[in-house]
C-alpha cells in the first residue's frame, strides 16, 4: 500500500517540504514546461521551483498546442532558458528592454528538454538565454553531463538572482538541499561517498 503523500509538494507526508516552500514574488514570469517523465521524478525541482514562486507556472506534456498565447503575451518578452551557438547571457538581454522577462524553461534530461523543443517549433523560434560560465550545481546525487549543468531549480534561481537584482532567490533552493541530503542519508554516508565522491 503506497504511503500517504502531501498533495501539494507531492512528497510522502513523513516528508512534506511545503514548510520550507517560499512564496516569493518576481516580475520575471517563468514559465516551465516538463517531460512527462520527470512528474513521477523523486527530485522533481520543476514543481518546487514552480510552488516557490508566485509568477510562475508549470505545464506537463511532450506537445503544448496552447503555447502561442503564453509566449504572445506583451506585457513581457519572452525567452528560452537554452543553451546554443546564438544563445545571449540572460544579464545581457535584461537591459534591452523595460518589459520583464517571460522565461520559458525546458525541464528534463537533456535529450528530452531537445525533443520539447523539436516538437514545439514556438521554442525553437525563442531567442534564447543562457547563465553565466562556472556555475557549480549543488545536485550532488547526479554526475553533471556538462561542465556547469544545474538542476532546473538551480538554473532558476541563477537566472532571477541576476535578472532582479539586488533579491536573492536563495531560499528557492531549501527545499531542494533538504531534499537531496534526505536522499543521501537514505543511502548512507558510506554508499554516498563511494558513488558520488566526498
Amino acid at each position: 500500500m503506497p504511503r500517504p503523500s502531501c498533495p501539494r509538494c507531492q512528497r510522502p507526508e513523513s516528508h512534506c517540504l511545503c514548510p520550507l516552500i517560499p512564496h516569493l514574488a518576481s516580475r520575471t514570469r517563468v514559465l516551465l514546461l516538463q517531460h512527462p517523465s520527470e512528474v513521477g521524478h523523486a527530485l522533481n525541482t520543476a514543481r518546487l521551483a514552480a510552488l516557490g514562486l508566485e509568477n510562475a507556472e508549470l505545464r506537463v506534456g511532450e506537445r503544448f498546442d496552447d503555447l502561442a498565447g503564453s509566449l504572445s503575451d506583451s506585457r513581457y518578452r519572452a525567452c528560452l532558458l537554452f543553451p546554443g551557438d546564438d544563445a545571449r547571457p540572460v544579464a545581457e538581454v535584461a537591459g534591452d528592454d523595460p518589459r520583464p522577462l517571460l522565461l520559458v524553461v525546458p525541464d528534463g534530461t537533456w535529450r528530452k528538454a531537445r525533443k520539447l523543443l523539436y516538437l514545439n517549433p514556438e521554442l525553437e523560434a525563442l531567442p534564447r538565454v543562457t547563465l553565466p560560465a562556472g556555475l557549480t550545481s549543488r545536485y550532488r546525487l547526479r554526475k553533471a553531463p556538462m561542465a556547469g549543468a544545474l538542476s532546473t531549480i538551480e538554473a532558476i534561481a541563477a537566472a532571477l538572482d541576476i535578472l532582479e537584482a539586488p533579491n536573492r532567490f536563495d531560499e528557492l533552493l531549501r527545499p531542494f538541499e533538504v531534499l537531496i541530503q534526505g536522499q543521501i542519508e537514505a543511502m548512507g554516508e558510506e554508499t554516498f561517498r563511494k558513488n558520488h565522491g566526498s
